[in-house]
């Protein structure tokens, strides 16, 4: 609900006209409003006193002798908007009328019908309190938005660190820990096979699967965090992820690259691959397509992914729809970068990813090549 107006209004008026002021101040009384009015006539003394103080209202004459009220209206549009213009005026025809609305004014009363004036006051009052509550809850909203983005950005940081540490213990740790274990197997594969040639077959099978169990080692660590991120830089990384994606599924997917090889910073690449990794998920969970193409370009100061696929499509609804939580994280991520992403596409005429991030934010560590 609005608030409540003060109980005593503090009015800013520009009057050449002491009587005149003195018949809007007891309009006003007599509407039951109680005022605090001060009187100016100069545009010097009007600037002061709004840099003085901010009052509740101005009113404001059209025409005085050294100063204009048009032009008064137009210093309050610069200085201080919110507060709410009244023209109360002897004289104004429809064309002026309709320009000082226009510049801003909020209203305007004539002074032969000064028993309106009340009435335009609290409304005048009224639209500006709910401004003002309408402006304070966008800011607590935009306020939140910043917060729950932040936690997403924490969030998101400290499963990539989890990532980063669970894949070095799984392939530091239990790889090393398979490999010397397929090391003492092999002694005893050596040291049976002349004395026990059955048991020497069964722990050459143990050791396969031994080997078995390495690769899917190495590959769990590299889903966790591809290397090829770390050592070689985002675009092959892409490129790895792209012919990986292939080999798995079977779609063709063919790879552009427009961009220098440089190693970007550990946010950037890590950002630019997940988003990559989420939209080759979408794609086989959602677009039925048998074929990708990948391009990778620099335009306009941002660093550009675009990933179209040949597949069904994808409908207004579903990039609207908060429910498409692939296309939601995709959107978030990039916006932690300050980037954008833009998904098009209709059905039967495949999907289009593009995602574009400042360079700004890439933060480059250098050329790729020593």
């Amino acid at each position: 609900m609005p608030s409540a107006p003060p109980t005593r209004i503090h009015i800013l008026m520009l009057e050449d006209d002491p009587a005149h002021a003195e018949l809007a101040r007891r309009a006003l009384i007599d509407a039951g409003i109680s005022v605090l009015i001060i009187r100016v006539e100069t545009r010097a003394d009007f600037q002061r006193q709004l840099s003085e103080s901010t009052p509740d209202l101005i009113l404001s004459d059209y025409s005085l002798p050294t100063f204009d009220g048009l032009e008064a209206l137009r210093l309050v549009q610069v200085s201080a908007p919110d507060i709410p213009f009244i023209f109360v005026t002897g004289t104004m025809g429809e064309e002026v009328a309709i320009e000082t609305l226009k510049t801003g004014a909020t209203d305007y009363v004539l002074k032969k019908h000064l028993a309106r004036l009340g009435t335009s006051v609290r409304r005048a009052l009224r639209e500006a309190s709910e401004r003002r509550e309408r402006h304070e809850a966008e800011q607590k909203l935009l306020q939140s938005n910043e917060q729950l983005r932040a936690l997403s950005a924490h969030l998101q940081q400290v499963r990539e660190d989890e990532r980063i540490r669970i894949a070095r213990q799984v392939h530091d740790e239990l790889g090393q820990a398979l490999t010397g274990l397929k090391l003492d197997l092999s002694w005893l594969v050596n040291d049976l096979v002349k004395t026990n040639p059955a048991l020497s077959q069964k722990v050459q099978a143990l050791t396969e699967r031994i080997d078995a169990t390495i690769q899917t080692v190495r590959q769990i660590s590299t889903e966790l965090r591809p290397g090829v991120l770390d050592n070689l830089g985002l675009v092959a990384a892409i490129e790895w992820q792209a012919h990986d994606f292939q080999l798995r599924t079977g779609v063709r997917c063919t790879t552009t690259n427009m961009v220098d090889e440089v190693m970007w910073g550990e946010d950037f690449s890590t950002t630019f691959f997940r988003i990559f990794q989420e939209t080759l998920t979408n794609i086989i969970r959602h677009a039925e397509a048998s074929a990708v193409e990948v391009v990778m370009a620099v335009d306009a100061g941002r660093f550009v992914l675009i990933v179209r696929d040949n597949g069904k499509g994808i409908t207004a609804a579903a990039i609207a729809s908060t429910k498409s939580i692939g296309l939601v994280g995709i959107r978030e991520r990039a916006a932690l970068l300050g980037g954008l992403a833009v998904f098009s596409g209709g059905p039967g005429l495949g999907t289009i990813v593009t995602v574009s991030i400042p360079l700004s934010s890439a933060e480059p560590l250098g050329d790729k090549t020593p």
